[in-house]
């Protein structure tokens, strides 16, 4: 399942109901107590509760009303469910999904109560008609005999299907957004619950904060989040497991009873146990990783930046993990306040490279917060959600490109003066192409540009941008500096942009590739040694009328035929992360004779 959004309404500084929408990357920036941390642990409550629990004193302090609502919406969904007696359902067909065909679960909590305990419903698209209304309610009986009164043919056992017949005999539903309870009192929609949420995203959340115990959250939650995510991954094995034992107690109880009715048959006529499994997190706390550094030293003893390291090593392996491989048990959240604390802009690189793969991921979604302006300047525009509050001190969260002024003044973003020339691409996975293949060149021959190190240079993308890009096409745009365009020949429409560049005389140039795309000028050994598949790599389609990126997804579909291939794009972000790293001055000198590459590479040069 995918998070869409959640909305918050009466929990601590949003009092009137606010909704974020979510994407695979999703950024908070603002200043502090602003309420970007409070996004984060809403999200902490409604999936785990664990690492901040909800607590009286989160309800708005300046309203009346106890109740704290968070409502996340989430899309891919379950395709069925299974309730009692094996009887299979869907969602649609409960009419439990919103008009849009997404999932809507709303957490309450009353803050009156020292422990506020949750109440969940979920906001539906739902029959409201006299007498249909409320079919998840009604016990089988119950349901029997509607069916029955209305003489409908319809077997008299599975809950679902005699629902189905009952709302398809109604000529008009009425249906209407309604919130339906799942509460533990009801019939169907608490067991419901119990399969959805086994469906729900892992959530892992790391904080800020920073203390000195041996359980020290940078050290634990990373770790707990391995176990999540291993104990997910072996859910089949412990689905197991639990039937096994559910069999060994039903059968202690079985013996138990005869030998209760040898003694006074009159005692019990029956004796069932209710066999209740672990839930998640008490099979999570059944495991503790404690970690000892070089010579035994315990990681809580070392710095501060040193514990921040194990942040960057986690997603680092996470994001190669995942992408290598083809397991996608769960869905998987990771949330984290200020990565960038005591680390070095080196180690800060490789962290948002991390983030940026494991977004790029299916089943993977990335939320971070950030005070850091270098580490803001290069997440990706679309990721961005700026909070801030007005003369009231409302609080407001904005997206979109009015708000990049405000968050470059508020973080203090200013232009590089270094840069003398502008290039200006297609998109971010172009830019990772050209800074690897300028590198690999750079390697043979030094006098080249190396663009991925060379401050003179700034990329632009024209298809979604960066704050450090749009602060560049902004400030410097006004302070003449060149631009060289290089964009991919598959869009003939391309082509006036670059005859309207050459023909400005300024020094600026544009081009378009000679092949297909730059994905073209990938080596298939490259492709190889990165993602194991081997790939028919032609200047423009291949024998099956496919450009690299789509021949690439068929591969590694053939590999592992799990769901459909992977759509253009995310192939794109995985050859622009991993292959073209793989490109070699070789490898390109086989894969481009004529030398275009080296040809951009020299021509840049000359704008300097």
């Amino acid at each position: 399942m995918r998070l869409e959004s959640v909305a918050l309404k009466n929990f601590r500084c949003y009092q009137d109901e606010i909704t974020v929408r979510f994407d695979e990357l999703t950024t908070f920036i603002g200043k502090n107590d602003i309420g970007k941390s409070s996004v984060l642990e809403a999200l902490e409550i409604f999936f785990n509760n664990e690492t901040v629990r909800i607590e009286a004193g989160d309800a708005n302090v300046y309203s009346d009303d106890t109740k704290v609502s968070i409502t996340c919406e989430f899309s891919d969904l379950p395709p069925s469910l299974t309730l009692d007696a094996g009887a299979a359902t869907t969602l649609g067909a409960e009419y439990l999904l919103t008009a849009a065909g997404t999932l809507k679960i709303r957490k309450v909590f009353d803050c009156k109560a020292a422990k506020p305990a949750e109440d969940v419903s979920l906001l539906a698209h739902h029959p409201t008609a006299p007498g249909v209304e409320n079919l998840l309610d009604l016990k089988e009986k119950d349901l029997q005999t509607l069916v029955k009164k209305k003489g409908l043919d319809v077997a008299l056992k599975g809950n679902p299907g005699m629902r189905q017949a009952l709302w398809a005999s109604e000529p008009n539903l009425q249906l209407a957004e309604v919130a339906i309870p799942l509460s533990k009192n009801k019939e169907d929609g608490k067991k419901i619950w119990d399969q959805l949420q086994a469906y729900l995203p892992m959530f892992a959340l790391f904080q800020s904060d920073r203390n000195s115990k041996d359980s020290d959250g940078e050290v634990q939650a990373p770790m707990m989040a391995a176990v999540t995510q291993a104990l997910a991954e072996l859910q089949v094995e412990i689905d197991a497991i639990q039937a096994k034992v559910r069999q060994k107690a039903e059968e202690i109880a079985r013996l138990t009873h005869e030998a209760l009715k040898t003694i006074d048959p009159n005692l019990a006529k029956e004796l069932t146990p209710q066999f209740t499994p672990p839930t998640q997190s008490k099979w999570r706390g059944l495991f503790s990783v404690n970690m000892d550094t070089d010579d035994g030293i315990p990681l809580n003893k070392r710095g501060s930046g040193i514990r921040r390291l194990i942040l960057v090593s986690f997603f680092k392996a996470a994001a190669e993990r995942r992408l290598a491989s083809g397991d996608r048990a769960r869905s998987i959240i990771y949330a984290i306040e200020e990565p960038e604390t005591a680390q070095h802009p080196n180690n800060q690189k490789v962290l948002i490279e991390s983030f940026k793969a494991l977004a790029g991921d299916d089943g993977c979604q990335v939320i971070l917060t950030t005070h850091s302006p270098g580490f803001a300047a290069e997440l990706p525009i679309e990721s961005v959600r700026y909070v801030t509050r007005d003369i009231a001190k409302k609080p407001s969260i904005h997206a979109g490109v009015d708000v990049f002024e405000d968050v470059a003044a508020a973080l203090g973003l200013v232009a590089d003066s270094r840069v003398k020339v502008l290039i200006c691409v297609e998109g971010p996975t172009d830019i990772d192409a050209l800074k690897s293949l300028s590198r690999a060149l750079h390697l043979s021959d030094p006098q080249l540009p190396d663009l991925s190190t060379d401050h003179r240079f700034a990329f632009v993308p024209s298809g979604g941008s960066t704050l450090q890009h749009w602060v560049a096409e902004h400030y410097l745009s006004g302070l003449g500096r060149k631009e060289a365009h290089i964009y991919d020949s598959d869009v003939p429409v391309y082509g006036k942009a670059v005859a309207a560049v050459n023909a400005r005389q300024d020094g600026s140039w544009a081009t378009q590739t000679s092949k297909h795309e730059i994905e073209s000028y990938l080596h298939a050994d490259a492709i190889n040694d990165a993602l194991g598949v081997v790939v028919d790599v032609a200047d423009h389609l291949n024998a099956n009328g496919h450009a690299v990126p789509k021949a690439v997804a068929m591969a590694l579909h053939a590999v592992n035929p799990v769901g459909d291939p992977k759509k253009d794009s995310t192939v794109k972000k995985l050859l622009a992360s991993k292959a073209f790293p793989c490109m070699t001055a070789d490898r390109l000198a086989e894969r481009d004779p004529s030398g275009e590459v080296k040809g951009w590479l020299v021509r840049l040069l000359a704008m300097l």
